[in-house]
């Protein structure tokens, strides 16, 4: 009996004997078998991990702490294709072959890496450079800000700096009304910085994102922008400006046909029609972009998968239903082509017109890979497919393996073509009557719907918990819902009046469809609004360590590609930012120049400062899980009595933090008196503090030169005995070339 139930039991797992109820527990062999042939499985899927191999690669580049030399990275990365190549021709082991592979695409990750940012090398404005007069040409206009409308301009002249100093591209903050399209050349002065870093210790880094996009200074304009005549751009600039004064020209006539349609209380669709089109969120009320952020739908502001996919989808479908329907073109055609050519030039003229942003562009490429397997008679939707367009987004622009939308939209993806390559197909009944297959469909779309919006939405989790440190408890259900009105009616609606517009069709035709394309984008606004504000729709979550980000990233690749029943190891993973522990939080917060600081007072963030940084308080208290006060201004007199000068701490707040604003010394008593009871010291000025400021820890502009934004943790000892220590975000950062100058922001 023993032989038999050894002979036919699985190698791999629990066995049950032939005559017996008797469960086996596997040896270590069936064990190193079992695994030994679930690694051998994986050779006809190897290239599925291709673009996993190069993202880690670019991903550790990205991750130093200090620059590497190009030419080490050029000479590993070709000896590790020589070894490859030898091990493919002649080595016998298949799976060494691959793993040499592999590991050779790794390195050639951390080369292209490197090599993009050394590409990407751009002028920076230097820090402290202040108020300057700049001339140069709008380029684009960017979203706007809690201030104001932004400006993309190339500055043509920037006083006190040379050509070869002068950066590429400035962004600028001009009030209200006072925005000049693309195309125009102007004259401003403006509050120059450099891009600043990150809000807080390990947060967001804007301007590692700057340095890639050549951005290479911000700022607010101090004057409403005038026009002036300069001399003629480069012909790659005008053609830039004129494809972006083409959009902002589309926008403003897709506004105001709206509004002629819906009046001033369109309920937000006319700001969320015209961002899906031109991706301008001009038009879009704050109060809407809130509540489609709160309620899992912020992907309908950046045009990406879904957008793209839509308006494809749309002209691909449309186009082979008319060559069906014109019986001698299809006799003489090939519709399913035809289709997917007019498929690629509509994601082209969409990239265009959407203004090409990062991830509009990596739909785009998505896009055209899955067209472009249809014109080569291959799938157009399947892992080897994304796998092919992930590595060519990574290939373009290595940097945005690290990107939250790369990541999101990715794991999205792979998660639903693995669901479709797991889902069950079963026969249907060919003789039911109407009404029952009728019932048995919408059972089949109603189940797979759910299924669809789960498994995003759970792929997107752990990027949405440590980015945006949010959950949309009633996401799925908005997605559900909005996402099937948004490809169903709003996109095709759009994109057939747009196009009777470019064609010169009267409004008699073109403004049925806008009413059709207004009442979706009403309808979408409003399930936003209602699941963002029901009982309990968002939580709120603390970001985890790095390492687990990773994890779950990790995860979520591991159960897509994986081929056998080791795939559901990375489930588990998957869920790793969501129960990694989170380490006790900070109890204060300082800006990187020093120039505001808020406190941790009963679970909430409370400002010295609240009206100077408030983006900058609240990035920091939604990363660390904290609540901003209902009123922040009267939280603050709590703690501290502070004016544009200064700031003295009163109450039982820990740590007291007395500042001083301004670069202007002040005098050693009114000093003495800040000190007085205060656990740390910020100085903006030069100054040597009085003996009564020895008890505090004191904070100078070189250290926040040095370390840029900080945190404060109980515990320790520093300078002046204070029981408080400081993390700091730039050695957090490196010495990276994006790091060497950052501002405190726009």
């Amino acid at each position: 009996m023993a032989s038999a139930v050894g002979a036919d039991a699985p190698a791999w797992g629990w066995a049950r004997g032939l005559n017996t109820r008797r469960l086996r527990f596997p040896s270590w062999t069936d064990l190193w078998t079992g695994l030994r042939a679930e690694v051998i499985a994986q050779a006809d899927s190897a290239f599925l991990w291709t673009p996993v191999a190069f993202g880690i690669g670019v991903a550790a580049y990205l991750g130093l702490k200090t620059e590497p030399a190009l030419w080490p990275c050029v000479i590993a990365a070709a000896l590790a294709l020589a070894v490859a190549a030898g091990v493919a021709r002649w080595g016998r082991s298949r799976t060494l072959a691959i793993a040499t592979s592999l590991a050779a695409i790794t390195l050639c990750g951390f080369c292209a890496g490197k090599l993009r940012t050394d590409i990407a090398a751009a002028p920076i404005v230097p820090a402290n450079i202040g108020v300057v007069p700049m001339e140069g040409w709008v380029v684009d206009i960017a979203s706007p800000s809690e201030h104001g409308e932004r400006l993309l301009i190339a500055p043509t002249w920037i006083a006190g700096l040379s050509a070869e100093r002068t950066p590429k591209r400035v962004r600028i903050v001009v009030p209200p009304g006072d925005v000049l399209g693309p195309g125009s050349a102007i004259h401003v002065m403006a509050l120059l910085d450099p891009p600043p870093g990150p809000a807080a210790p390990g947060s967001y880094d804007f301007a590692r994102d700057a340095w890639f996009d050549g951005l290479g200074g911000v700022g607010l304009a101090l004057k409403p922008p005038q026009l002036v005549d300069l001399e003629p751009p480069p012909w790659r600039l005008r053609l830039g400006m004129a494809v972006n004064s083409l959009r902002w020209s589309l926008a403003q006539h897709l506004a105001d046909d709206l509004h002629s349609l819906m009046g001033d209380h369109d309920g937000g669709a006319v700001g969320l029609a015209v961002t899906v089109t031109t991706s301008h969120e001009d038009w879009l009320d704050p109060q809407s972009r809130d509540d489609l952020r709160g309620s899992g739908l912020a992907h309908m502001l950046a045009i990406a998968g879904l957008h793209t996919a839509a308006v494809s989808g749309f002209v691909f479908f449309a186009l082979r239903l008319l060559v069906a329907a014109w019986p001698w073109l299809a006799l003489r055609v090939n519709g399913k082509k035809v289709a997917a050519i007019g498929g690629l030039i509509a994601v082209l003229i969409y990239l265009t017109l959407s203004g090409a942003h990062p991830p509009a562009r990596r739909a785009a490429v998505t896009a055209s890979v899955a067209f472009l397997a249809i014109l080569l008679d291959r799938r157009a939707v399947s892992l080897h497919s994304l796998a092919i367009a992930a590595l060519a987004v990574m290939l373009i622009e290595p940097e945005v393996v690290i990107s939250p939308g790369f990541e999101m939209s990715f794991c999205a993806t792979a998660s639903l073509v693995a669901l479709a390559e797991v889902w069950p197909h079963r026969h249907r009944a060919s003789d039911l009557p109407w009404y029952l297959a009728a019932l048995q469909n919408a059972r089949d779309w109603t189940l797979g719907m759910l299924m669809v919006s789960f498994v995003a939405g759970a792929a997107t989790t752990p990027f949405s918990i440590q980015h945006f440190n949010r959950i949309a408890n009633y996401g799925m259900f908005a997605n559900l819902t909005a996402d099937l009105l948004a490809g169903v009616v709003l996109m095709p609606a759009l994109t057939v009046s747009v196009l009777l517009q470019a064609l010169g069709v009267g409004h008699a035709i073109i403004m049925p469809l806008l009413a059709i394309a207004g009442a979706a984008a009403r309808g979408i606004v409003a399930i936003g609004h209602l699941f963002s504000n029901l009982p309990g729709a968002k939580l709120t979550i603390s970001s985890a360590p790095t390492i687990a980000l990773t994890v779950s990233y990790l995860g979520i690749l591991f159960a897509c590609l994986w081929r056998g029943r080791l795939r559901w190891i990375g489930v588990p993973l998957s869920c790793a930012v969501a129960f990694w522990p989170r380490p006790a939080p900070p109890v204060a917060w300082i800006a990187s120049d020093g120039g505001d600081a808020a406190l941790v007072v009963a679970g909430k963030v409370v400002a010295l400062k609240p009206n100077t940084r408030a983006y900058a308080v609240q990035t920091w208290a939604q990363r660390r899980g904290f609540d901003l006060p209902a009123d922040p201004i009267k939280a603050a007199a709590v703690i501290s009595d502070c004016n544009r000068l200064h700031c003295a701490p009163i109450g039982a707040a820990k740590p007291a933090i007395a500042a001083w604003w301004t670069r202007r010394k002040p005098k050693p008593e009114a000093l003495g008196q800040l000190c007085n009871g205060a656990d740390i010291l910020i100085l903006k000025a030069d100054v040597t503090p009085p003996d009564a400021c020895k008890k505090a820890m004191l904070l100078t502009p070189a250290d926040f030169a040095k370390g840029g934004a900080a945190e404060v943790f109980p515990g320790g000892v520093s300078r002046g005995g204070a029981s408080w220590k400081l993390v700091w975000s730039q050695p957090l950062r490196g010495e990276r070339p994006w790091t060497r100058i950052s501002g405190s922001g726009e």
